[in-house]
C-alpha cells in the first residue's frame, strides 16, 4: 500500500473521531496517533464543551493517550493524522511530543499553524521540525466541518 494510500485510510479512523465530538457539541475535529508499526496508539476528538478545558483539542488528547500508552513522551516514531490543520497549541504539542510526521484532512485558514496562517511545525529556528502530509481526505474533513458551522443555533454559539 502506498504512504498516500495508508494516510487515507487512517484518516478516515480519524473522520470516526471527528463524528464522535459531535456528541457533546464539540467542533468535529478527530485525531489518531500511529506507531511505526501502524498501529493505533492514541485517539482524540475535541473536549472543549464535553470538560470545559480550552486544551482539549483532538490533538492534544490523542498524543496523551499515546504517550500513557508507549510510557514515554517521545513519540519519536510515530505519525499523527488529525482531521483539521493544526492550531498554535497543538503545534507545539506535537514538537514537544517530538512527532516525526502529521497527516492532516482540512485546511484551518484562521487559525491553521501548519501552512495557512503559520507554519510552526516547519520553523527552521525550533529544534525540531516535523514532515507534513497536507490536505488528505480533505473534502471530507471539510464537509463535516461546514456541516457543523452550518446550523444556525450552533453557529449563533460560536
Amino acid at each position: 500500500m502506498s504512504a498516500r494510500d495508508q494516510h487515507a485510510e487512517w484518516m478516515l479512523l480519524a473522520l470516526t473521531e471527528a463524528r464522535s465530538a459531535l456528541v457533546s457539541d464539540d467542533v468535529p475535529v478527530g485525531a489518531i496517533v500511529v506507531d511505526a508499526a501502524g498501529t493505533v496508539i492514541g485517539r482524540g476528538r475535541n473536549e472543549r464543551e464535553r470538560h470545559q478545558d480550552p486544551t482539549l483539542h483532538a490533538e492534544v488528547v490523542a498524543i496523551r493517550q499515546a504517550a500513557e500508552h508507549s510510557g514515554d513522551w517521545h513519540l519519536t516514531d510515530c505519525t499523527l493524522i488529525v482531521t483539521l490543520e493544526p492550531c498554535v497549541m497543538c503545534a507545539g504539542a506535537i514538537l514537544a511530543a517530538r512527532v516525526p510526521t502529521v497527516v492532516f484532512g482540512a485546511w484551518d485558514a484562521k487559525a491553521g499553524a501548519v501552512g495557512s496562517v503559520y507554519d510552526v511545525l516547519r520553523d527552521r529556528r525550533l529544534n525540531h521540525r516535523v514532515e507534513v502530509f497536507a490536505g488528505v481526505n480533505d473534502a471530507e474533513c471539510g464537509k463535516i466541518l461546514r456541516e457543523f458551522f452550518d446550523d444556525p443555533a450552533r453557529r449563533a454559539a460560536w
